[in-house]
């Protein structure tokens, strides 16, 4: 990343207005809706790095639904909110899991992460995306012999796939989309799905067609992975079968199962929020959730008519700081301003 992303030694104990647990794009943009109301935040993911999914599991993939960006790349998403966030100094604590959260006498909380790290905050707002989360893996014998040297779960570059024979296999958005990026880079792409309708986004489906049509990616329908061929991690071929149990192997440097992520709320369980189907129930216009002084924005949270979308994220993140706001300071009035008058630190309102 372009900007630079120090985090705090672990074991030792902080002070702050917000703590914000988890540093996804909503985690980020968070810090600047509270930084703009003069909210000091520290910042805590289970990562060693800031930027959640978008900078672990599609760091390269581009996002279409960012407003004022037509396209912009998981990873430059992220480069940007972590430098919209830095002029109000936050403190990062990566690569620690919090574990747990308790009232205290004076009504703050006080987080603990799995490094013993401390950190008492007056308000605390959920970020957290679903929680800890990982791949489904296929059912393969031997898969594990295979995992991080020719079988992978995302693409952190394209290139590293250049030349090689790369076999996708799914039916979602991932498994197309990275089917469609790959096409051009590998020396051969070819897509296993165990039907031939697609989950993905129909302006996809219609590019991976054209491709398909054109001879630049094979289609391999209705089957799905049966078995690895290869030594000593390396792959040569993927056996696939079909309905009836017919088989066919498809030489192969490369597999991508896109079967989606498990997600697990770990620790959040267990603190007492209202739970629904493993999401925090929030009021929508506060983000606040059944806890007083606990917000849940993102994945995470969950209300009537909610939309899974960053762009909401951010709209969350912004109740979310102001909610904050009447918790760390409830004697303060806070006059609403528009960023174009207030400007933010360094810089001239125009």
């Amino acid at each position: 990343m372009t900007t630079t992303i120090s985090s705090c030694p672990p074991g030792t104990a902080h002070t702050t207005d917000v703590a914000i647990i988890g540093a996804g794009p909503v985690g980020l943009f968070a810090v600047f809706e509270c930084g703009m109301l003069k909210l000091k935040c520290h910042v805590l993911d289970a990562l060693d790095f800031v930027g959640g999914q978008c900078a672990a599991l599609y760091p390269e993939k581009p996002i279409y639904d960012i407003p004022a960006h037509p396209a912009i790349e998981g990873l430059a998403l992220i480069e940007q909110l972590a430098a919209q966030a830095a002029p109000f100094a936050p403190t990062y604590h990566l690569g620690q899991q919090v574990t747990g959260l308790a009232r205290q006498t004076d009504g703050s909380w006080q987080l603990t992460t799995s490094a013993g790290t401390r950190v008492t905050a007056k308000a605390v707002i959920i970020a957290a995306g679903c929680g800890a989360f990982g791949p489904n893996r296929p059912p393969l014998e031997n898969l594990a012999s295979y995992e991080g040297k020719s079988v992978f779960y995302l693409v952190k570059s394209k290139q590293e796939f250049a030349g090689k024979r790369v076999v996708i296999a799914g039916g979602g958005d991932s498994a197309v989309d990275w089917t469609i990026a790959l096409q051009g880079i590998a020396s051969h792409v070819a897509l296993v799905h165990r039907r031939p309708k697609f989950r993905a986004a129909p302006e996809s489906v219609a590019r991976l067609d054209a491709l398909v049509a054109e001879g630049k990616v094979e289609l391999v329908t209705p089957y799905q992975l049966s078995a690895l061929e290869g030594t000593h991690g390396q792959l040569s071929g993927v056996v696939l079968e079909d309905l009836d149990g017919g088989k066919k192997t498809i030489p192969a440097d490369i597999l991508l199962p896109f079967f989606g992520l498990a997600m697990e709320l770990g620790p959040i369980a267990q603190w007492g929020l209202n739970l629904e189907k493993n999401h925090i129930a929030t009021a929508p216009t506060t983000a606040a959730t059944s806890v007083p002084g606990i917000f849940a924005i993102g994945d995470i949270a969950t209300y009537a008519g909610k939309l899974k979308l960053i762009l909401c994220g951010f709209s969350e993140a912004a109740f979310a700081a102001h909610s904050a706001q009447k918790v760390v300071r409830p004697d303060e009035v806070v006059h609403f301003e528009y960023s174009t008058t207030k400007g933010v630190p360094g810089e001239k309102a125009a």
